[in-house]
């Protein structure tokens, strides 16, 4: 997803700086990454990072976007300052899809909030014979899964949970979990992950 901002740096000192600098030490440490792992998966310095998450400079909007793809989250919502938002209404397309498989299933993370803690909603989609595998989370994670349409497996450690429609599973995603579709027809989901202790 392609955010349009102005060519131009962010002012330093103002509330826009400070907001980027709480998001992304939030979102990176929600995470467990190190500075060096988000440096590498971004493209942008470690030392630039330091002083990103420090406030101390006006990031260009190219290295704003190089951070957001890495979080895998749009460049506006680095740029939102953090507790103020009342009501934001996302449009239909503007939600990136983050995976796809060869079925024709998919995976699109609708929203995110990192206040007070960081919370992804999910869509998901699996057509007969799709598995979307999911990577553990920081310790803590929990997601909820409830299916719309089908059904689905969910495979969390060594153990399957079916999942029909009208259906809900709660359980700790902190370990490597997958979910298939074994029937006939679509399966269509909706999920929340929640990664505690990600206060900004």
């Amino acid at each position: 997803m392609v955010d349009t901002y102005p060519r131009q740096r962010v002012d330093r000192g103002t509330d826009a700086v400070t907001a980027v600098a709480q998001h992304v030490r939030a979102l990176r440490q929600s995470r467990g990454w190190s500075l060096d792992e988000l440096s590498g998966r971004s493209g942008v310095s470690k030392g630039m990072v330091v002083q990103i998450e420090g406030a101390k400079t006006n990031p260009s909007v190219g290295t704003l976007s190089r951070l957001a793809d890495a979080f895998g989250i749009a460049v506006g919502r680095l740029l939102e300052p953090a507790g103020t938002r009342t009501v934001r209404l996302i449009p239909a397309t503007a939600p990136p899809l983050l995976w796809r498989s060869g079925y024709g299933g998919f995976a699109r993370l609708l929203a995110g909030a990192t206040d007070p803690s960081l919370v992804e909603l999910w869509e998901l989609q699996l057509q007969p014979q799709d598995r979307y595998p999911a990577a553990a989370n920081p310790p803590g994670a929990r997601a909820l899964l409830h299916l719309l349409v089908g059904s689905l497996v969910v495979n969390v450690g060594d153990d399957d949970h079916v999942v029909s429609t009208g259906e809900t599973l709660d359980f700790i995603a902190d370990r490597e979990y997958s979910y298939r579709n074994d029937g006939e027809t679509v399966a269509l989901a909706v999920g929340v992950v929640v990664l505690p202790g990600t206060a900004s």
